[in-house]
Parts: C-alpha cells; sequence; structure tokens
C-alpha cells in the first residue's frame, strides 16, 4: 500500500521570533469501513488549533507547530504501519496523537521505545489507563469508564437492579465492561443477561429477548449498532418493556447511515422506532458556561468557526452528520494540551541548558520533562477544564442524552468525582413511566373457589347436624332392647369420629385467602390430628364390632363342629364365650393410643409446615401491564414426607384391608336382634372403597387445588352420611315399624351376651323339635310292641281257658291244668292288665325370659321294661 506523507504548515503569521518547527505526528481515522472514523471532523478542528496555537506569542514564542499525518482507517495493523513509517521519516516527531482505540493501543505501547509522549484525542478505551502498558499515554477524550459511574447513578435512580449487557468483542468494549461488572456488584446491581458477539449480533439479540432483558447496555461501533438495533426491530427487543443504553459519541444521524458492507436492511423509520427512548452516556463536549476559553473563543464561538471549515472541506456537508463532530473539541483542546506541555518543557530544559529541538528518540530526559508538564497541564478548552489524572485519562464531565422522535435531547449531567448529578426531568417514557428492570413477576395465591367451599363447609354442616340428630336417637331410645342389642355406645363412637372428620371439611378448604403464613403451620398440623382422630374413633368403632361379630360367628363354627362330633345333649358342657363391652372399647383405644403416638411423634421430629409450589409464569388478563403471575400453591409438607405418609397409610392401609376381610368372612351372618351387623359391613365397605380412591387419586390431582378439596371433601362427606346411614337408618325405620320391638329391657346388662342367649335360644329350639321326633317315634314303636303283647297275651289265654272238646264235645273226664300252665296265665294277665297303649297330649316350649328349653304337661317321663323274649333294657329321658 503506498503511503502518503503530508506536511502542512498552515498561512500562519510568522513574527521574526518563531523561527523554529516542532513535529507532531499524527495518525487520524479518516476513511475505512470499520472503526470508528472519527479523523473526518478531528482532523479539521486539529488543524484550526494549530492556526490559533501558531498565532499566539506568549506560547512557544520561538516554535512553531507542524503536524505530519496520515490516515490508519482505525485499523490497529494499518496504524501500526503508520506509526513506523512516521518515526522513520525525518524530521522527527516530538509527539504523537492518535485517533481510535484499536490504534492507540498499539502506538501507544510502543511509543516507549522511542521515548514519545502519545496524546489521543478519541481512544476511550479503559485498558489504556494502564501506566506499566503505557506509561506515556494521556487523552483529551476520557476512558470509557467514565460512563459506568454515570449508568449506575441512573440505574440508582429509576430503581434497576437487573440489567443485561451485550458488547462487541473489541478491547475497548471488553474492558469498559469488565469495569462496569466490578462496579455494579458494589452498588447491588446484578447482571443477569451478558450477550458478547464479533460481526454477527443476531443470535446475542435474540437471547436478550429470550431471557427478558429489559435494561440492556451496549457497547459497539457505530456500524454494528445499526446491525444490533435491526435485528432489535426484529425480535421486538423494544417499546415501552425496553430501556437501550449505548455510547453517546456516535453521529447524530447515525442510524440512517448506510456503508456497503452494513449487513442492516432496515428502514430508517424503523431504526426510529426501535431506537425511541434510548438513552446515550458521552462526556459534555463542550463548555457549558458561555466564557472564553484559552483559545479566546467561546465554546460556541468555536463550533461556529469549525462547522466553517467543515462546510469548506466536505462541499457544505451538514457537519452534523460527519464522524467525528462531537469529538472535535477534543481534538481541538488535545493540540493546545501539547502547545502547553511543552511550552513548560522549554522553561525547564532552558535551566538545563537544553533546548526542545534537541530531542531524539534516544533522549530521555526530554521525554521525562514533557510527561511531567503535559501532566501537569490543566487550562479551560472548549470542551471544559482539562486536566489529566496520574492514569493520563481527562477528568470531565458526563452528559446524557435522550433520542425522541430521531433527534437527541440533553436531560442531564453528572460528574464522578463530586458526585454531583444535574437532572432536567425531561426525560420521555413510552409507557407513561420508567419500565421495569425485569418482569413485574406478581406472586398470585391459588386458593380454594369460594363456590365450591361454602358448597363443601354447607354439606359438612349438614353431615354434623345429621350427627347430632343420631347421638339425640340413642339417648332417647337408650333403654330400648333393639337399641341395646347394636350396643349403641359404640354407635356413638362412631358418630363423634364422623362429625370430627365433617370438621376436617372446614380445615382442608382453608387456605391463604382466610389463614395468615403464620398461623398456616398450625393449620396444617390440626388437619392431620383432625382427620386421623376423626378416621379411627368412627372407622375404630365400626372395626370393633365387626371383629366381635367375627368372633362369635368362629365360635359358631366350633360350636358345630363339636355338635358333629358329640350327641347333642353334651353342647351344654363345650366352652362359653362373653365378649365384654370394655374389650370393643379396648380396641378403638388401642387404635387411637397409635394414632397419638405416631402424630406426636411426626410433630416432634418433622412438624408439617406451610410450603409454596410455583408453577409456570402466566400473562395476566391485562396485556397492557408488563407484568407476568406467578401462581403459587399451599401444601403442608416438612421433611421426609413421603416417609410420613407412607407409616401412615401404611397403617391405616392394613386396617381397612384387615377390617374388609373381617366383613367379607361374615357377610353370611344373620340375627334376628343383631341386624345391624350386615350394615356394619357394608359401611366398612364403603369407606375402604372410598378411601382406596381417595388417597392416591388426590397425590396425583395435588396442584389443583379445587379438584383436590372436592375429591376429598366429597370423600369424607360420604363416607361419614354413608356409615352414619347404614349404622341409623335401618333402626329408625324398624322402630318406626314396630314400635313394641321397643319395649324397656333394663335388665340387660350386656348386648353382647344377649346377643349370645339369642343365638343358644334358637339353637335349643331346633334341637326341641327334634326331641319331639324322636320321642314320636319311640312313641309308635311302644305301641306296636303293645299290640303284640295283646296278641301273644290272647293266645296265651286261649291256652288256658277250656275249648270246645272240654266243654261239650269230649266224652272222656275233664283236663286239669298243671301249676306251671295256671302261673304262666295269671302273669300274662296281670302285665296285660297294665300295659295300655301311651298317647301323647303334652307339648315343648321354649320360655323366653330364660331363653331355656323347658317341659309341661305329662311330655317329662321315664320308661323301663323288660320285654318278652328280649334282655334288652330301654329307658330314655325328655326334656
Amino acid at each position: 500500500m503506498e503511503k502518503v506523507h503530508v506536511i502542512m504548515q498552515e498561512n500562519v503569521r510568522e513574527s521574526s521570533m518563531k523561527d523554529k518547527k516542532l513535529y507532531i505526528g499524527g495518525l487520524f481515522p479518516i476513511t475505512g469501513t470499520l472503526g470508528w472514523l472519527g479523523g473526518q471532523a478531528c482532523f479539521p478542528a486539529v488543524k484550526l488549533a494549530l492556526e490559533d496555537v501558531n498565532n499566539r506569542h506568549d506560547l512557544l514564542p520561538r516554535y512553531l507547530l507542524e503536524l505530519v499525518h496520515n490516515d490508519s482507517k482505525c485499523q490497529a495493523g494499518l496504524g501500526t504501519n503508520v506509526m513506523y513509517d512516521l518515526l522513520y521519516t525525518e524530521p522527527v516527531k516530538i509527539m504523537m496523537m492518535t485517533g481510535c482505540s484499536s490504534v492507540s493501543t498499539f502506538v501507544a505501547q510502543a511509543a516507549r521505545m522511542w521515548n514519545l509522549v502519545v496524546l489521543s484525542y478519541g481512544s476511550s478505551s479503559p485498558a489504556l489507563s494502564n501506566r506499566e502498558r503505557y506509561p506515556t499515554f494521556f487523552r483529551t477524550h476520557p476512558s470509557a469508564v467514565i460512563h459506568n459511574p454515570t449508568r449506575i447513578k441512573l440505574f440508582k435512580r429509576f430503581e434497576w437492579k437487573r440489567i443485561a449487557t451485550i458488547v462487541q468483542t473489541e478491547e475497548v468494549w471488553t474492558s469498559t465492561m469488565n469495569d462496569l461488572e466490578s462496579q455494579v456488584k458494589d452498588h447491588g446491581i446484578e447482571i443477569v443477561v451478558r450477550q458478547s458477539f464479533s460481526m454477527d449480533p443476531s443470535h446475542p439479540v435474540k437471547n436478550l429477548k429470550r431471557q427478558d432483558a429489559r435494561i440492556i447496555v451496549g457497547l459497539f461501533y457505530e456500524y454494528m449498532a445499526r446491525r444490533v438495533f435491526c435485528q432489535a426491530y426484529k425480535e421486538g427487543l423494544y417499546g415501552r418493556k425496553y430501556v437501550w443504553w449505548i455510547v453517546g459519541w456516535y453521529p447524530d444521524n447515525w442510524y440512517e447511515k448506510r456503508d456497503e458492507d452494513d449487513k442492516v436492511d432496515c428502514t430508517v423509520e424503523q431504526m426510529k422506532e426501535v431506537l425511541q427512548g434510548h438513552f446515550t452516556t458521552e462526556m459534555m463536549m463542550y463548555n457549558q458556561d458561555d466564557v472564553k476559553t484559552e483559545s479566546g473563543m467561546t465554546s460556541m464561538q468555536f463550533d461556529e468557526k469549525l462547522k466553517v471549515k467543515l462546510r469548506e472541506k466536505y462541499n457544505n456537508t451538514q457537519p452534523e452528520i460527519l464522524t467525528g463532530y462531537p469529538e472535535a473539541p477534543l481534538a481541538y483542546d488535545a493540540v493546545w494540551a501539547i502547545a502547553h506541555a511543552l511550552n513548560k518543557t522549554m522553561n525547564r530544559l532552558a535551566k538545563k541548558n537544553m533546548l526542545l529541538e534537541d530531542f531524539t528518540y534516544n533522549n530521555t530526559e526530554i521525554k521525562d520533562e514533557i510527561y511531567v508538564a503535559l501532566n501537569d497541564t490543566k487550562f479551560l478548552g472548549v470542551s471544559g477544564p482539562v486536566a489529566f489524572s496520574s492514569k493520563g485519562d481527562r477528568i470531565a464531565w458526563t452528559q446524557i442524552e435522550q433520542m425522541w422522535d430521531g433527534k437527541y435531547y440533553k436531560v442531564g449531567f453528572y460528574h464522578e468525582k463530586t458526585d454531583n448529578l444535574t437532572w432536567k426531568n425531561t426525560e420521555k417514557w413510552i409507557g407513561g413511566r420508567p419500565p421495569s428492570d425485569r418482569t413485574e413477576v406478581v406472586k398470585q395465591l391459588r386458593t380454594v373457589s369460594q363456590v365450591l367451599f361454602f358448597a363443601m363447609c354447607i354439606l359438612a354442616a349438614v353431615g354434623i347436624i345429621a350427627g347430632l340428630a343420631c347421638l339425640v336417637f340413642n339417648t332417647m331410645h337408650r333403654h330400648s332392647r333393639y337399641i341395646q342389642l347394636s350396643h349403641p355406645i359404640i354407635n356413638n363412637i362412631a358418630v363423634i369420629g364422623c362429625m370430627i372428620c365433617f370438621l376436617c371439611v372446614f380445615l382442608v378448604g382453608l387456605d391463604g385467602r382466610y389463614v395468615s403464613e403464620d398461623k398456616f403451620d398450625l393449620l396444617c398440623q390440626a388437619r392431620a390430628w383432625v382427620l386421623s382422630v376423626g378416621f379411627t374413633l368412627a372407622y375404630g368403632a365400626m372395626f370393633s364390632k365387626i371383629w366381635t361379630i367375627y368372633r362369635l360367628t368362629t365360635r359358631r363354627k366350633k360350636e358345630i363342629k363339636y355338635q358333629k362330633a358329640n350327641d347333642s345333649h353334651e353342647l351344654k358342657n363345650y366352652p362359653r364365650l362373653v365378649v365384654h363391652s370394655w374389650e370393643m372399647y379396648l380396641v378403638i383405644g388401642l387404635l387411637l393410643l397409635l394414632d397419638v403416638i405416631l402424630l406426636a411423634i411426626w410433630q416432634l421430629m418433622s412438624p408439617l409446615e406451610r410450603e409454596l409450589e410455583d408453577f409456570a409464569l402466566e400473562d395476566p388478563l391485562d396485556s397492557e401491564k408488563d407484568i407476568k403471575l406467578l401462581p403459587q400453591l399451599e401444601h403442608c409438607s416438612c421433611e421426609n414426607i413421603n416417609v410420613w405418609l407412607g407409616v401412615m397409610y401404611g397403617y391405616k392401609g392394613i386396617l381397612l384391608l384387615f377390617g374388609v376381610l373381617l366383613a367379607y368372612e361374615t357377610r353370611s351372618v344373620k340375627m334376628k336382634q343383631l341386624n345391624d351387623s350386615r350394615f356394619v359391613a357394608m359401611a366398612i365397605y364403603n369407606v375402604v372403597v372410598l378411601c382406596i380412591i381417595t388417597a392416591p387419586v388426590t397425590l396425583i390431582i395435588g396442584s389443583q387445588q379445587d379438584a383436590t378439596f372436592a375429591f376429598v371433601a366429597v370423600a369424607i362427606i360420604l363416607c361419614c352420611l354413608l356409615s352414619m346411614g347404614l349404622i341409623f337408618v335401618p333402626k329408625v325405620v324398624e322402630l318406626i315399624r314396630n314400635p313394641d320391638n321397643g319395649l324397656d329391657s333394663k335388665s340387660v346388662i350386656d348386648s353382647l351376651a344377649s346377643k349370645e342367649e339369642e343365638e343358644r335360644h334358637q339353637r335349643l329350639v331346633a334341637e326341641n323339635e327334634e326331641t319331639k321326633q324322636l320321642i314320636a317315634e319311640k312313641e309308635a314303636k311302644i305301641k306296636e310292641l303293645n299290640l303284640q303283647l295283646q296278641l301273644k297275651s290272647q293266645k296265651r289265654l286261649q291256652l288256658c281257658l277250656p275249648n270246645d272238646e272240654d266243654t261239650g264235645n269230649h266224652r272222656g273226664p275233664p283236663r286239669v291244668a298243671t301249676d306251671h300252665e295256671n302261673n304262666g296265665c295269671k302273669t300274662h294277665l296281670l302285665s296285660t292288665s297294665f300295659l295300655k297303649p301311651y298317647e301323647d297330649d303334652g307339648d315343648i316350649t321354649i320360655d323366653p325370659d330364660s331363653a331355656m328349653p323347658t317341659c309341661t304337661s305329662s311330655t317329662a317321663f321315664s320308661k323301663s321294661s323288660k320285654l318278652s323274649g328280649s334282655s334288652e333294657n330301654y329307658s330314655e329321658s325328655y326334656c
């Protein structure tokens, strides 16, 4: 590439005293497509400054300043090459001026090898503040980190705690971002999204949208800014929800420009729309006071003079659209800073008998003097007070601007050293107020529908009233034999358990709408205790009854086996089973005690507490609101909740299973006055089925508050109502139909004993019927035997009486009977006179009071006979 070296000396008024020249090397980014091309406006400003400095007789009275420059195109490689060309080409340059940061980085690092002091008018990279790497570097353009305190000040003003960043991967921007990250941490501000790119910002912008970035700090060059905001327009990353913060040294119309390789397909109107309301931060480029500066002009006079120069150079082009126009005052003041520093150095060298023209690239002493002089330089320039920190950075105010309808408006100023923020309160917001730094998440507690809650509560209240009615019914008919045989105290316990379960419906339906957070833990524990105790009382009472019925049924089966193995009249020798009431109370008490122990251990080791379940964010019904709804559902939970539920469900499940097995075993039991045994079994079936369905279903639908509450409430209400109905409705119906069945029987001490006597009574009635049939059979046999005896007696009698031959027809002498024959006849006649047929006119009845079979009339008797022709003794006893 052909290098062009231009040595310019403007038409200045030369006096006899300014007879020597000092040369300054300059690198200006004027042409090109990448980076900051601020040389377009800054180079004319430098030329104007040289004219004004050389016209001052009191400043460098013996020297004229001349500029040797070339175009760096803001490319680091080309800029380094230009620097070497300047250094190895005569004349010697006493100082160097640079523009963009990417070139200044290489020039400033190499300059110390030639003992050169470098002053930049357009470099903002924070890395250039490193004195170890850049020991001789100064700049009239503040470091980019000067914007970070300003940004933080405004973030705090608008109460933004979360920001996002998108950075072009150039050293100037990455180092600025590193400084911003370190500073925001100290102020409690979080960078929630970090995106970077080299040439294509499409994906980073999409990520900003995806991660709900709202307050976005963008650090990139002008040409890349057009790409970023065009993509932001496509993604909808603008409007009332978003605020962009970028650097402010772009030209005012930067968004309207189009370069050949800009790759921007958005129209100007689209760019204006996406940029509406964004903010910029930049150093105050002009002195705000209307006073004369070191150059003898006010800042406004300088601006007018510069515009004339720019119009002359660029054929009446609008100056404001030129890149570098905002930084032109900095370039102008940079020349004045060099002049002041060299003037001080000249005076100091004079004391050492040295001259500025004695400077060479090997002369460290003159370099040191220039460094000290420049570091001490202070004056009022057109850009404001000019002074340098120990790091060579410009100390200056920061101005904040906002774009509205395509134009920038100043809205405030900030000075970091004094923490002075001057705010005009002229900013505008698309939504009428500053947006939130995030999608405002409004927590919305999911509660049970009030209609559903009150409906279930009414049903539960009806159940409680029904329970009270059952208790009243039991109390009023407590002396009724029919009620006593069903054991009313156990029934009362079951009713009380059901009523407690009804109360649990109210507790399950209560939530954050009615109960405060600090009281919710107590509600959780109350739910567990009430439901568990209520279930144990209700189901335990039914279980104790079905257990008792099972014992009696099992005993009956054993008696039947014993009866088959032995004579029926020996059944009375079989041991009698008597079930006492206290045994049933003991069963209920043991179950209740086990409940209390488990619940107490649970509460002591891991008490139930309020836990919130978060659901996916939802959009509000009002789409204009910049909020998201976070549905939350309250649960009662604790550490190892699954273990505790497993223990409780396992224990209750075993009890339910055992109960249904007992109910199945006693399914065929039917007792005349113990008729609720079958209904108790049906109630147990009902409880078991509903519990088996409800427990797993509620675990599955636990995230649906209405469905869960409805399912649990309906299950509790159905269980309790059906159980009470099955136990009490048949009794009410029976007493209405057969009021005599309810005759008082206060002598009944124990209903379970009465049940056994009733069963024994039925067995004895059956045995009496069998005995009567057996007696009838024996009597028939006796009659038959008597008849046979009579026939034989008649025959013998005939033998004793004289026949026809003896009485009339016998002609011989009469026959005389022997003594043996006479004795036999007498015996026969005697026996026949006593043996008459037996006629049974008696009956066997059951004494209802004694429930034991008794004998009436002549049914109790004993017979003993010696049948002729037989040696068998026959003896029977009846009743």
